[in-house]
């Protein structure tokens, strides 16, 4: 029999109570719900992931920043780590890359001494190490970098083994064998920025001295990235057209035109920037975002880079030289068979020998 209480049914008294309770309950757990809980609906639960397309930077002095910029800008990877020893340097650098997450794509950019945070990288930039001096050769830096790359190479193979490693550490060419050597890494895996840069500031120079863009100038430099460098002149055009044929004598100390002025530019170059600015940045950053573009993107780009020389060109000892190499996804893929003139493949060799000369002395 339904009772009721001035005219308002029990059964009713108690629906309402329990809706108070409930309304009550609601209201607690939304005080202490965190502003993130309220706005966002929880659907599934993320699968745990890594990152698929990881760089790492080694170094964030000049070059590593201008490097690890360069490859922001060109959105190559969805993850970038950074690492090096001077902490406050580090935080500084990252935050400040972090600050401009905005108006990146890569939003996720991490560091930490601490090599874990590396950890399956698909291409690691070293850039770590003592910088070159005015004046001073890039193979007197030789002995300090091989020291610091003792510590560094161990830990990029730990946390990264899959990885591709890319030196830009000078000099060049005889730290990326030091990495080969360190790593045990197979030799596609192990590349030299070497002389992609130094083609670089020829094509520049190149295009500068016949007014067109440095994109319709060809021509290589091979060898070390270094005084020893060796101008293909044999291979110089544009839009296929040998400047060779048009000026047998470009190169050679009896050209009118002076062109061989253009590769002493090359060399002298990285040494007039350091003597004006003290050091160099923006154009080796670049570089190395280009090289790193290439393998990401599995481009199958030809680019003078530092490999393995055994065996080619009469070489017969375990340095690693520029030569036009094909990069992709897997690193290093394929060498191309420049043909040389004769003076240029003993350019060559002696380039070989400057460094096997410095290298057979290292402890590693």
């Amino acid at each position: 029999m339904m009772r009721h209480v001035c005219g308002v049914s029990s059964e009713w008294m108690e629906d309402v109570t329990r809706s108070m309770h409930r309304l009550v309950g609601t209201i607690t757990r939304l005080l202490k719900m965190s502003t993130k809980e309220k706005l966002i609906s929880h659907v599934s639960k993320e699968e745990a992931i890594g990152s698929m397309n990881k760089v790492t930077v080694v170094g964030v002095g000049m070059v590593g920043m201008a490097s690890a910029v360069s490859i922001l800008l060109k959105d190559l990877c969805d993850e970038l780590a950074l690492v090096d020893v001077m902490e406050d340097k580090l935080k500084g650098e990252v935050m400040d890359l972090q600050h401009g997450s905005l108006f990146l794509k890569t939003h996720k950019i991490v560091a930490d001494k601490d090599y874990s945070v590396t950890a399956n990288s698909k291409v690691v930039v070293v850039t770590a190490g003592a910088r070159q001096q005015e004046g001073e050769s890039r193979l007197n830096l030789v002995q300090r970098n091989v020291n610091i790359f003792k510590f560094i190479i161990p830990n990029i193979v730990k946390y990264s083994p899959n990885c591709i490693l890319m030196v830009v550490s000078n000099p060049v060419d005889i730290l990326t064998y030091v990495a080969w050597k360190l790593s045990g890494f197979p030799r596609n895996r192990v590349i030299g920025s070497g002389t992609n840069l130094d083609s670089a500031r020829f094509r520049h120079l190149m295009a500068e001295k016949l007014h067109l863009h440095p994109s319709s100038c060809h021509g290589m430099i091979i060898g070390e990235h270094g005084d020893s460098s060796v101008p293909v002149w044999s291979g110089v055009n544009v839009a296929g057209v040998c400047l060779q044929g048009l000026n047998p004598d470009m190169g050679s100390a009896a050209d009118s035109e002076n062109w061989k002025d253009v590769h002493k530019q090359v060399v002298d170059g990285a040494y007039e920037v350091i003597k004006l600015k003290g050091y160099t940045s923006w154009a080796i950053g670049l570089s190395v975002a280009d090289l790193v573009e290439s393998i990401m993107k599995n481009m199958h780009k030809v680019q003078p880079v530092s490999t393995l020389v055994k065996g080619m060109h009469g070489i017969n000892e375990e340095v690693f030289l520029s030569v036009p190499c094909v990069l992709g996804n897997s690193g290093l893929t394929d060498v191309i068979n420049m043909t040389l003139k004769a003076d240029e493949e003993q350019q060559l060799r002696k380039s070989a020998e400057t460094l096997w000369g410095v290298q057979k002395e290292l402890t590693l």
